[in-house]
């Protein structure tokens, strides 16, 4: 066994390392040639399935790099596991999130800043942090990360707006190369990883979708048949690891406990449950043979159980890609498994509502850009105070402000902190001895406009910027020095983002008319995407073909282990009904109308409050314990939005 991995990585070749460090004597399909690619220098996207061992495409060379990987990803509370292994190997490995101690954390700065680090685990919101990228700055990276890459696209399934700006990271941090991975692209989502991190065509890795181990089944029902339809089929097929999944967490409670009812030992997973509680429920389904979880999407994520037998989907799940990532989690081993897909027509409303409640309306839109027009040509803005003014997610204002440096109006200039808070570990004859008498006069005016409170201070670093005449960054860069010696602790508080105008729209509405398109479109991909998978239900040839040509895979056969290929009957999908609104219905409505809220101004907003979607305005006004709220949650966005005044 290795020790000190990374220190003898020049003296063994890449196999020796692949078998005595990792256990392996041989690789999975693609992680040879991904890692090969990138230790000859090259960038690479790797899009291996669920389970296919991605991990290890970065983790060997990591060890063979002189510099630090730097591992970008959503999931790092889920990557404990991997960084216990490294650690036990010798490797200097580590994680900076929440969930660490005060003490855990300055351990890990202090690796960074003295370079140390071999690999550093971060999430994407990490990179708010201005003391993070200045540190980062000083580090020599090697290798970049980016996992869960289908988020950088507008026409993936996730497109989340943080990752849009690691590309230009990737640049500013000077990484030498960057490997981009997913479970999950379609042809057009690559691309665009490609386009966004300079991939070459021959360096585009894809091992395909096809798990030819998995029994996959898709079974029409009615919502009054599905627990008992799911309960039989536990019950009359030999008992394994499963995962049941569901959208809702109060689903996730209320069929764990009917299965038990039915002697059925389950447990829910959602992320409502304490992190205490979570972390035993994926405890006991990791060290049993047969058990049950009943989970929202949450589950399963960085999760290494090769012997789960069985994943049914009792609500559809939202998208193609979000399928072929669930039912990936089974049959990891290899064996037989069996993927149940119940496709209930009254599930379609409740997705269809979450992404109908995202977009924004024109007047918040128009609001935000005409805000930002008002502003200087350098400045900075919290995306909180926008989101509460404007009644939008703080994920649709962050959106927003990424459409606007996409149109090239805006430019990041990067996230800064408007609070600091320390805690003196020194006195300040100490911290100060060390200086130049200039020194010692900037940070003694520096430290004169702090204020005091029981046990910290707070530094404003625009006002004391200002105040002292001094750039910003000279005063950030102070405060980390001090910290990193161990003479204070610092906290940071006040997010904001810095900007500059590239070129100010000659006409602020007609960007505005613009962007609010453009949410309108990612609305109807995301239904397009529902409507997806309900299609699957109706189909008459082999669902797995269709599926695999969606994300440009071909079989030249059918698959010969879906529902359709083996013959088996395949009830009719029962039609939807929305149902018609009753006269208390819209009596519930108009009065909901004539007492005239600030925060449901709008028909957007009152049918987003019906449907029982929270808003930054409804939450502010306490109307989330109206009993009207939700009351319509059963049906679909645009009939109810029809209902209150307005079209779809």
């Amino acid at each position: 066994m290795m020790t000190e991995a990374n220190d003898q990585a020049g003296s063994v070749t890449v196999e020796d390392m692949l078998k005595n460090v990792f256990g392996f004597d041989t690789f999975r399909p693609g992680q040879e040639e991904v890692v090969d690619r990138l230790l000859e220098g090259e960038s690479a996207l790797a899009v291996f399935p669920t389970g296919g061992g991605k991990s290890l495409c970065y983790q060997l060379p990591a060890l063979r790099l002189e510099g630090m990987t730097l591992v970008v990803s959503p999931l790092i509370a889920l990557m404990k596991d991997q960084i216990d292994f490294l650690v036990g190997k010798g490797v200097r490995a580590a994680r900076l999130d929440s969930s660490l101690s005060g003490e855990e954390a300055r351990a890990v700065w202090d690796d960074l800043w003295n370079g140390r680090l071999k690999l550093l685990y971060v999430a994407p919101e990490r990179f708010a942090s201005e003391r993070f990228i200045q540190r980062l700055r000083r580090s020599t990276i090697s290798l970049m990360v980016v996992d869960e890459a289908h988020c950088i696209s507008e026409w993936g399934h996730n497109f989340r707006p943080d990752y849009l700006k690691l590309a230009a990271l990737a640049d500013d941090l000077r990484a030498e190369r960057v490997l981009a991975l997913t479970a999950t692209a379609t042809p057009s989502v690559a691309d665009d990883i490609c386009r966004s991190f300079s991939i070459k065509p021959g360096a585009y890795i894809n091992t395909g979708f096809h798990r030819p181990n998995l029994i996959m089944r898709t079974v029409p029902c009615q919502a009054s048949a599905r627990d008992g339809l799911l309960l039989d089929r536990l019950r009359s097929r030999p008992r394994g690891a499963t995962i049941v999944y569901v959208t809702l967490q109060k689903t996730a409670e209320r069929i764990a406990e009917f299965l038990s009812a039915g002697s059925i030992t389950a447990r829910a997973y959602h992320a409502g449950m304490e992190g205490d509680d979570r972390h035993a429920v994926q405890d006991w389904f990791m060290a049993s043979p047969d058990a049950v979880v009943v989970a929202t999407i949450a589950f399963g994520m960085g999760i290494d159980k090769p012997d789960i037998r069985y994943v049914y989907h009792y609500n559809m799940p939202k998208s193609l890609e979000n399928y072929m990532q669930e039912t990936g989690r089974a049959g990891r081993d290899g064996a037989e498994a069996c993927c149940d897909l119940m496709v209930c027509p009254d599930d379609i409303a409740t997705l269809e509502n979450f992404s109908y409640g995202d977009t924004p309306a024109l007047a918040s839109v128009q609001g935000v850009i005409a805000h930002v027009c008002g502003l200087p040509e350098a400045f900075d803005l919290s995306v909180y105070e926008l989101s509460a003014a404007h009644d939008m997610r703080g994920l649709v204002v962050s959106t927003l402000l990424t459409y606007l440096e996409l149109e090239g109006v805006l430019a990041s200039t990067g996230p800064l902190y408007n609070e600091y808070k320390f805690q003196p570990q020194r006195s300040s004859s100490e911290m100060l001895a060390d200086f130049d008498e200039d020194r010692r006069r900037f940070l003694r005016a520096m430290f004169a406009r702090a204020r005091k409170a029981r046990t910290w201070f707070s530094l404003d670093i625009a006002a004391t910027a200002a105040a002292l005449g001094e750039r910003r960054e000279r005063i950030v860069a102070a405060l980390n020095h001090f910290e990193d010696r161990g003479d204070l602790i610092l906290k940071v508080a006040g997010l904001r983002r810095g900007y500059r105008f590239v070129q100010r729209p000659a006409d602020p509405g007609v960007v505005a008319q613009t962007l609010h398109a453009r949410f309108e479109e990612s609305e109807t991909r995301d239904i397009a995407r529902i409507g997806q998978v309900v299609a699957l239900a109706s189909m008459t040839e082999c669902t797995v073909k269709h599926v695999l040509d969606y994300f440009g895979e071909s079989l030249a056969t059918d698959c010969g282990h879906c529902d359709r290929c083996l013959g088996e009957p395949i009830p009719p999908l029962p039609a939807h009904r929305d149902g018609a609104l009753s006269e208390a219905d819209m009596t519930a409505i108009q009065s909901l109308v004539q007492e005239q809220h600030t925060a449901l101004g709008t028909s957007r907003q009152l049918t987003r409050f019906l449907c029982g979607l929270t808003s930054p305005a409804a939450s502010r006004a306490g109307l989330g314990r109206d009993n009207r709220f939700g009351r319509f949650t059963h049906m679909r966005f645009h009939v109810v939005m029809k209902a209150v005044g307005s079209g779809p």
